[in-house]
């Protein structure tokens, strides 16, 4: 999973130095101009322990996701 920044530039998202195949699926995800977040200590550390379990390939699919979440009705 790699994160990147880009602006929309005639209605399409440009991301500058990162090269995405014909076709990738991304997600976008959009802040209020004055939005902003903080986390803590411990968050920043969950979610970079995360994204490290997902980068050793330690993660389901969204398939797999939703199959499991489907038997829990």
């Amino acid at each position: 999973m790699k994160v990147a920044t880009g602006t929309v530039v005639d209605g399409k998202v440009v991301v500058e130095g990162e090269t995405l195949a014909e076709g990738e699926t991304v997600t976008v995800l959009l802040r209020e101009n004055s939005e902003t977040f903080e986390l803590t200590p411990g968050e920043e550390n969950e979610i970079l322990e995360s994204i490290a379990s997902i980068e050793r390939g330690e993660f389901i699919s969204g398939e797999q996701l939703l199959e499991r979440l489907r038997r829990f009705g």
